[in-house]
């Protein structure tokens, strides 16, 4: 018995890895293994010789199975030993270098326009992309006739989409102006909002996009007039443009959803190819804007006999274009990295009001 016991121990011993050790295991323990062969002879002793050799073989099996446990947990400490000295990092050492995400420019300019009329006290509303023709064009005084409504200008939704329960059909809005008579709806007057979001026209080319990013203002209250729109527009410019002088410059225009209405220009330079704002000789056309229409107001549901207010709309792109000099708006949604990495802006650059 003692040359079994030391014939085993050694075996677990010298196991150099948990494949043989479970080899050891078998040819010991297992269901034809030595020690179980012996425990089969006990049935062919005496039962003197049996009250003798059990005790002994069933100690033996247990210290083989103890010896066995333990030479697993240490084949499977140096084991993991090892795994970790092969896969050891020096965590002081510096990080491999990774291209950073950058924030897209429509997204950073949308955020720079809505803390500037944030500061002024405006709130921001959205509404859907998919719009019916009436809050696209009747609400905003727009007839039938009016080309903006023909098919080569504006995406309407083929049959299957169907049309509202009064008949209007389904279109892809060309502008953000909904919104506002959707504002106008659920708030009523006074009322403060800028309506930023993407809308659609059928156009390509570059300086216009199939699809591109508008924000349009609406501002509503008793004693509303040109001058206040004037003001507002002047300092939005200012700060977005980060220029102190600012000269803006009003051109009589025609918009179906105001009246009167005009067109604004900055003064500008283009010395050297160098496009600077607020000083030099030429203009150059960045929005449009006006009273808004009383038959606007009323297809809102404000009474335009009390309420009187002003509203303006621009391009987001069109002004990121502008303040960041990128030359063509396709390259906005081509998703070229190389464009991104260059004219992206940091994730933790939060836009904030420019102090003049």
């Amino acid at each position: 018995m003692d040359d079994l016991r030391d014939k085993w121990l050694t075996a677990i011993l010298d196991a150099g890895d948990e494949a043989a050790l479970e080899d050891v295991r078998v040819a010991a323990v297992g269901k034809k293994g030595e020690v179980a062969l012996k425990m089969r002879e006990l049935g062919r002793m005496t039962p003197e010789e049996r009250q003798q050799a059990g005790p002994r073989l069933n100690a033996l099996k247990d210290e083989i199975n103890a010896a066995l446990s333990a030479r697993k947990a240490s084949l499977e400490d140096a084991a993991l030993e090892a795994r970790l000295a092969d896969e050891w990092l020096d965590v002081t050492l510096p990080t491999r270098a990774r291209h950073a995400g950058t924030i897209h420019p429509v997204s950073q300019v949308t955020e720079e326009v809505t803390a500037i009329f944030a500061d002024m006290g405006f709130g921001v509303a959205e509404g859907p992309q998919i719009e019916t023709d009436w809050y696209v064009f009747d609400a905003l005084n727009i007839p039938g006739h009016h080309p903006a409504r023909a098919e080569m200008d504006t995406f309407y939704m083929g049959r299957d989409a169907g049309a509202d329960e009064n008949g209007n059909p389904f279109v892809l809005r060309t502008h953000t102006s909904p919104v506002q008579i959707r504002s106008m709806e659920a708030q009523g007057a006074p009322l403060r909002v800028i309506c930023p979001g993407r809308v659609y026209r059928a156009d390509y080319d570059q300086t216009h996009t199939p699809m591109f990013h508008q924000v349009e203002g609406l501002a509503l209250d008793r004693d509303i007039t040109m001058a206040n729109l004037k003001w507002c527009l002047e300092e939005f410019c200012r700060a977005f443009f980060e220029v102190e002088s600012i000269d803006l410059r009003f051109r009589a225009s025609h918009f179906p959803f105001t009246e009167p209405s005009a067109e604004v220009d900055i003064r500008c330079s283009w010395e050297g190819g160098t496009l600077k704002l607020g000083q030099g000789d030429d203009w150059l056309e960045i929005l449009g804007s006006g009273m808004v229409h009383p038959k606007v107001l009323q297809a809102g549901g404000v009474d335009p006999d009390e309420w009187q207010g002003f509203a303006f709309g621009m391009g987001i792109d069109r002004i990121a274009m502008l303040k960041y000099g990128i030359p063509d708006l396709r390259a906005f949604f081509d998703a070229d990295l190389r464009w991104l990495r260059h004219y992206g802006f940091s994730p933790l650059a939060a836009p904030t009001r420019h102090a003049g």
